[in-house]
C-alpha cells in the first residue's frame, strides 16, 4: 500500500472530513476522494461509507488508519535515527501555545536553541476551550496545553503527553482590598465576592465551581475574559477578583496586583504538551521538547527558591 494515500486515510480519521483533508495537505477534495478510492481497491475492503453528505470510516478503514499511524511513527523514528547519527537537528517545528504560556516560557525556549542554526520554530498562540487543545494537533507540531487536575480531555486520543509543570492559580486582588493583608484565602471569604471569569468551557471554570461549593454561595461572574491582561486590569481598577496564574501574573504594574493562594481548593493547573506520536519521534520536535522541560523546571525553582 503507498504510505501517502494511508496517511490522507490516517487524517480523514482525525479530521473526519473530505474538505478539511484536502485542505491541510494542500489537495482538491476530488484528488482526496480518488486516492481513498485507489486505496480502498489496495486494501479490498470497503473503507469508508456514506453518512449524509460526507464520509465515514467502517471497522476497516479505522484498524487500516491505526496502523497507518503506526507506519508513520517508524518512519519518523528512522529519520530521527539518521539525523542522531548525522548529528544534525534540523528542520521546521510549528508550535502553537496558549498566551500565558507563551509568555511563560516560549523567549527562553527560543533563545536556548538559537545555537541549532538549522532548527526553526514556528510559534502562534491561541486560547482554546479546553476540548479543543488536541483537535490543534492535526495542524501543529506541539500543542502546549493546560488542564485542572483531574482534566484530561486528550485522554484516549493516542496522543504522545509531556507533562511540562504545575502551576498554581491564585486569588488576585487589588493591592486596596480588604483581604489583602492576609497570608491566603479560602473559599468562603471569597464566594461573595464580583468577580472576573473566564469563557464558559475555559480550565479555569471548575475551579469557581468548586469555590461555590465549598464556600456555600453563588459567585458572580461580572465579565469574561481569555485575556489574563484584560483580566489583571479590571482586578487593578477594582472591578472585581479573579483566579491568576501565579507565575506569569504582574501585568508591568507591581504592587497593584495581590496574589494570594487559596486555601482548601486545589488550584493548579498541569501544563503538558500534546503531540501526534510520529510527530514526537522527529530529532528536531524532541529538542524542542526538551527545551521546553528545561525553561518550565528553571521557572518552577525560580519561583520556589
Amino acid at each position: 500500500m503507498d504510505v501517502q494515500r494511508l496517511e490522507l486515510l490516517r487524517e480523514l480519521a482525525e479530521r473526519h472530513s473530505v474538505t478539511a483533508v484536502a485542505r491541510a495537505t494542500h489537495r482538491t477534495p476530488s484528488a482526496v476522494s480518488q486516492q481513498l478510492k485507489v486505496l480502498e481497491r489496495e486494501a479490498g475492503l470497503p473503507l469508508t461509507e456514506r453518512s449524509g453528505r460526507g464520509l465515514v470510516l467502517t471497522d476497516a478503514g479505522r484498524a487500516l488508519a491505526r496502523s497507518a499511524t503506526d507506519v508513520a511513527v517508524a518512519l519518523e523514528r528512522a529519520t530521527a535515527v539518521w539525523d542522531e547519527f548525522r548529528n544534525r537537528v534540523t528542520g521546521d517545528v510549528s508550535l502553537v501555545t496558549f498566551p500565558t504560556a507563551g509568555q511563560m516560557l516560549l523567549p527562553g525556549v527560543l533563545q536556548q536553541l538559537a545555537e541549532h542554526a538549522g532548527l526553526v520554530v514556528k510559534c502562534t498562540d491561541m486560547d482554546p476551550e479546553l476540548s479543543d487543545f488536541p483537535a490543534l494537533t492535526s495542524d501543529f507540531d506541539i500543542v502546549l496545553a493546560h488542564s485542572m487536575r483531574g482534566q484530561v480531555p486528550w485522554g484516549g486520543r493516542g496522543l504522545t503527553v509531556v507533562p511540562l509543570m504545575t502551576e498554581p492559580l491564585d486569588v488576585g486582588l487589588p493591592n486596596n482590598h480588604r483581604l489583602a493583608s492576609r497570608a491566603s484565602v479560602g473559599a468562603a471569604d471569597v464566594v461573595g465576592e464580583t468577580w472576573i471569569g473566564v469563557p464558559d468551557g475555559y480550565p479555569f471554570e471548575r475551579i469557581v465551581h468548586e469555590i461555590e461549593q465549598q464556600g456555600g454561595g453563588r459567585v458572580h461572574v461580572s465579565q469574561r475574559f481569555a485575556d489574563m491582561r484584560l483580566v489583571e486590569a479590571f482586578i487593578m481598577a477594582g472591578l472585581g477578583i479573579a483566579l491568576v496564574p501565579r507565575y506569569t501574573s504582574g501585568g508591568g504594574q507591581p504592587g497593584r496586583l495581590v496574589l494570594k493562594p487559596l486555601r482548601g481548593v486545589d488550584a493548579e493547573r498541569q501544563i503538558v504538551a500534546l503531540m501526534r506520536p510520529d510527530r514526537a519521534e522527529r530529532l528536531a520536535a524532541r529538542t524542542v521538547i526538551d527545551a521546553l522541560r528545561t525553561r518550565a523546571a528553571r521557572v518552577q525553582a525560580e519561583h520556589t527558591a
